[in-house]
């Protein structure tokens, strides 16, 4: 019989975390983390599990969280896979979901094409497979593979490079130093925002869950070959969101999560997940980290608060930091994009850009394909214009704002209501 408790305070042997960051979080991660990262909706295909549930000891899910706080696992090296299923219809391609619900431009604000904030939003839509090499909170690579080419992002200390080697374009920026290297979730820094690995994932919605979900233990089951058991985070007294649960497979023996699935209220299968199809917890060679850019490779230097200047979704695109409306599974993220008449269609801006240059490069082209998805709404707000997703829905007014959250329709406008 599976064990449900409510997530609270952390018992005495949960280490503590860096307050500062965990309240940055905890304040961003549902609206943004789940609503924003699981919100414009990262699917990872299921990782590969092999037939047959483990047999393991019984674990209460309190126990199961302290696991997974105390888990002291810094390097890994593995694949995943990542697709998304957000019901949108077949015509919208990746750069206009991606346009829409990341608010990335197609060169990314510091004018490359690989650019971070360009390239990563490109998770949000359709299938990838990616190679993730961690090396603590101040080494990880994180390598997209199509099949024509890859693009990588490597970060080492303060450094920070991005390739993409369909357009020879080189991207490289200097990061502020974390104030605490040896803490956060594996796989965290490099993408901010765009989870690229489980436990990146798990950390926010857990922190940010807790108070507001019930927790479950449920069952057992074998990811990437290896035992795990099943967390289920199920949201309390938020009626108005769509997520239904949220499991997380917990490795058995490090404590590290191997998947993160996000299943919406409405039923179906998942609309977020990501999980490992290979996974070893040896050091990475530090030769992974190095990176020199190719002959004949164009650099971009960027400005190095756009490389790591906030955290969540909006960072990630190029944007300021969102506003966050409400609380709980129930909030609504607010993200102005600097750009009014983004929502009307007239093709006077993209509304994704944050210097108002985004307007001409794919973003606009993301606005144009997306406006004729979308229904016209008219309220205390303004006029504007609600995508709708299996999971997230999104209202890009007429004056620029994005109003971005894992709730229903009315609850997204009752919210811009009352926030204009």
């Amino acid at each position: 019989m599976a064990v449900t408790e409510r997530i609270g305070r952390p018992e005495p042997e949960e280490p503590e975390r860096p307050r500062g960051r965990a309240r940055k979080i905890a304040r961003y991660a549902v609206p943004v983390a789940v609503a924003g990262v699981a919100a414009a909706t990262i699917t990872l295909v299921p990782a590969l599990a092999d037939a047959g549930d483990p047999s393991l000891p019984k674990i209460t899910a309190q126990q199961l969280l302290t696991k997974i706080a105390a888990s002291d696992t810094r390097a890994l090296d593995g694949t995943v896979k990542v697709s998304t299923d957000l019901g949108l219809p077949d015509a919208l391609s990746g750069g206009a979901a991606g346009g829409l619900l990341s608010g990335a431009g197609g060169s990314g604000k510091d004018g490359s094409s690989a650019a971070p904030q360009a390239q990563l939003a490109q998770l949000l839509v359709g299938t990838h497979q990616l190679h993730v090499a961690v090396d603590g909170q101040d080494r990880q690579k994180v390598s997209v593979i199509e099949p024509a080419a890859e693009y990588s992002v490597i970060h080492d200390g303060t450094q920070l490079w991005a390739y993409d080697s369909a357009s020879n374009q080189a991207y490289h920026a200097t990061l502020p130093a974390a104030a605490d290297e040896s803490s956060g979730p594996v796989g965290a820094r490099p993408s901010d925002g765009v989870p690229t690995t489980p436990q990146a994932a798990a950390e926010q919605v857990l922190r940010a869950a807790r108070g507001t979900s019930s927790v479950t233990v449920d069952g057992t089951a074998r990811v990437a070959g290896r035992s795990a058991y099943e967390l289920v985070v199920t949201p309390e007294h938020a009626a108005d969101t769509t997520v239904g649960s949220v499991r997380i497979a917990v490795d058995s023996g490090t404590g590290v999560p191997l998947k993160f699935t996000v299943l919406p209220k409405g039923g179906g299968k998942a609309v977020f997940e990501i999980g490992f199809t290979k996974v070893g917890f040896g050091e990475p060679a530090a030769s992974t980290f190095s990176f020199t850019a190719p002959k004949g490779a164009e650099v971009t230097e960027g400005k190095s608060s756009g490389a790591s200047g906030g955290s969540g979704a909006g960072a990630v695109a190029g944007l300021a930091a969102p506003t966050v409306l409400g609380t709980g599974w129930d909030s609504v993220a607010v993200i102005d994009t600097g750009d009014a008449g983004s929502g009307s269609g007239d093709g006077g801006g993209s509304g994704f850009g944050a210097d108002g240059t985004a307007g001409s490069g794919r973003g606009g082209d993301a606005s144009s394909a997306l406006d004729g998805y979308g229904t016209k709404v008219t309220g205390s707000f303004g006029t504007g214009t609600v995508f709708h997703t299996r999971l997230v829905n999104v209202l890009l007014t007429d004056e620029g704002r994005l109003y971005v959250g894992a709730v229903t329709e009315s609850a997204l406008t009752a919210a811009a209501g009352g926030h204009h």
